[in-house]
């Protein structure tokens, strides 16, 4: 089955925003970089995925004029087949990547990037109802923790954990990176 490698917005904006918290950090690119190198060796395609958002100051982490619209320090360097900019949730809407998923006969696309509940789920979910098949790659994906509007702590983890509960059996499949690359072999 073709796959395609979309790393959505895995860009130096988070780290300029009051949310960031480098504890997951080494981690998480350790697991992006798995993804990178695995698909690199394998022919898979890579689709970069850059988040625009908000007026183009340079106050502004998600604005090109800030400069941190850029892969975040310690992503290996690799040639994108495909890179999309887009202003919305999900990567498939307005960017032209499900235009060209289609014309390169990609059947099943594996998700990873900043945020795991935001850009990365909605994604998932999105390619799932147009028809690809997800493999969700959550060691791959990042988040912080967030306050409940109860006022309540809502770890990374419990973050994470809550993502893969609405994912699983419905819209994606659960893999480690190595799960993915074994996969796509």
């Amino acid at each position: 089955m073709k796959t395609a490698l979309l790393l959505i917005d895995v860009q130096e904006s988070f780290r300029h925003r009051p949310t960031w918290d480098a504890r997951d950090v080494p981690a998480f690119l350790h697991a992006c970089n798995t993804l990178v190198q695995g698909c690199q060796a394998r022919g898979v395609p890579i689709v970069r995925i850059f988040h625009l958002g908000g007026d183009d100051m340079a106050a502004n982490p998600f604005a090109k004029a800030s400069g941190h619209v850029r892969p975040l320090d310690g992503l290996d360097a690799f040639e994108p087949a495909f890179t999309v900019e887009k202003r919305r949730h999900s990567a498939l809407v307005g960017t032209g990547l499900a235009d060209w998923l289609r014309e390169h006969g990609i059947a099943r696309v594996l998700v990873a990037g900043i945020r795991t509940e935001q850009c990365c789920e909605t994604t998932a979910r999105h390619a799932s109802d147009e028809g690809w098949e997800v493999d969700y790659v959550t060691e791959a994906t990042l988040t912080f923790d967030m306050q409940t509007p109860a006022g309540k702590l809502l770890t990374a983890e419990a973050i994470r954990e809550r993502t893969e509960t609405v994912l699983t059996g419905r819209f994606a499949t659960l893999v480690t990176a190595a799960q993915a690359l074994e996969r796509v072999a």
